[in-house]
């Protein structure tokens, strides 16, 4: 997967914006000013790091040897995984989908309202 598809990927989420507040080598997508995932540019393959379940973190390390313990990130909330070609597509798509959905439960009534109603 390059570039281009992951970000497609992640811009297709309701309310999804794309910054670089940390720099022109690292690529972050928030909803409503949260960040719920990154993409290392100056990495090849790149690198993304996306928010995960706990439970779900672990068992994604155990089974895939692309996915590892969050970059500079929380370990036990964050996942860096590395777009080498050994992780589907369909996986990866449900790892950006769980992290946005991850931020946007945690999102005030009145946050999603706007989101979801404007």
């Amino acid at each position: 997967m390059n570039l281009e598809q992951i970000e497609t990927i992640f811009m297709a989420k309701q309310g999804a914006t794309k910054d670089f507040p940390f720099g022109d080598d690292t690529m972050v997508f928030k909803v409503m000013d949260k960040m719920f995932g990154l993409i290392s540019l100056k990495k090849n393959p790149l690198n993304i790091n996306l928010k995960c379940d706990p439970n779900d973190a672990i068992a994604y390390r155990d089974i895939y040897e692309c996915v590892n313990p969050g970059y500079h990130m929380n370990k036990k909330h964050w996942n860096t995984i590395t777009l080498d070609g050994t992780i589907k597509e369909e996986i990866l798509k449900d790892m950006v989908n769980e992290s946005y959905d991850l931020i946007v439960s945690k999102l005030t009534k009145k946050q999603k309202e706007e989101l979801f109603f404007k």
